[in-house]
């Protein structure tokens, strides 16, 4: 009996070998009708799966941290899920203006008015992040975070993305999916949750191409002194932050 058990080993970690692929959301106009319906299945699971408390604890966690003054959200989308960390963190944390970068500006008014009611200031930046971290070189921020964002690059791509953010802020959080058969199996059956094809098609591919282990702390750039802190979050979440060594005064 050892030996299938050893070859079923075997394929489940070929099988988990992280694969980035193209995800259709990314390819579909903001006003397909399919893109709004998966954007709208993206906040149930977000929801669901709990991201924006997985952020909202590891940040607020952190020893010696302070209520941030800026704060950029990569990768944004509509804006919704920094509007529910939003909720999480202004109790502690009032006052922050946050940037929400995403190549699309699809942030309703409707989401604006919410985060001016926490007493928090937002803007929306259309643009590339690369291009738009690369250009802000000289602009430091407290806080940068991003959700299911990091899993779309390869680790080509993501070193450059770390190197661009290490050089903009002392604190980066994210959470990603978790690349485990469990969360595969789990991406398979959204049909059940009622979940359209471009957001079914998408789950496969985002767990297939999600983190696992230390994979993200061995490519943030090693240019200065960091503490990480990265792990599994239940079944489906991986979390990693990246924080500079306060200074010993």
């Amino acid at each position: 009996m050892r030996v299938p058990i050893l070859q079923n080993s075997i394929v489940a970690r070929a099988i988990m070998n992280r694969r980035v692929e193209p995800e259709l959301l990314d390819e579909l106009p903001a006003n397909d009708p399919r893109a709004i319906r998966s954007r709208r299945d993206l906040r149930r699971l977000n929801a669901w799966m709990g991201n924006a408390r997985v952020i909202a604890l590891a940040v607020l966690q952190m020893p010696g941290a302070r209520p941030p003054r800026q704060l950029v959200d990569l990768g944004a989308g509509d804006g919704t899920f920094m509007l529910r960390l939003a909720k999480r963190l202004s109790p502690a944390w009032p006052n922050v203006e946050v940037t929400l970068v995403d190549r699309q500006d699809i942030v309703r008014a409707e989401t604006r008015r919410e985060f001016e009611a926490l007493s928090w200031r937002v803007r929306s930046v259309s643009a590339d992040v690369f291009d738009w971290l690369a250009r802000a070189s000289d602009a430091q921020v407290d806080l940068v975070t991003a959700n299911l964002f990091l899993h779309h690059f390869a680790d080509s791509a993501l070193r450059r993305l770390m190197e661009l953010v290490s050089g903009r802020t002392n604190c980066f959080a994210a959470c990603e999916p978790r690349r485990y058969p469990t969360a595969l199996c789990a991406s398979q059956w959204l049909w059940l949750l009622g979940c359209n094809q471009v957001t079914r098609h998408d789950a496969v591919a985002s767990v297939r191409a999600g983190f696992d282990g230390q994979e993200l702390s061995s490519l943030w750039p090693k240019n200065r002194s960091w503490l990480f802190r990265e792990e599994a979050v239940g079944l489906f979440s991986h979390r990693f932050v990246a924080r500079m060594t306060p200074r010993q005064d």
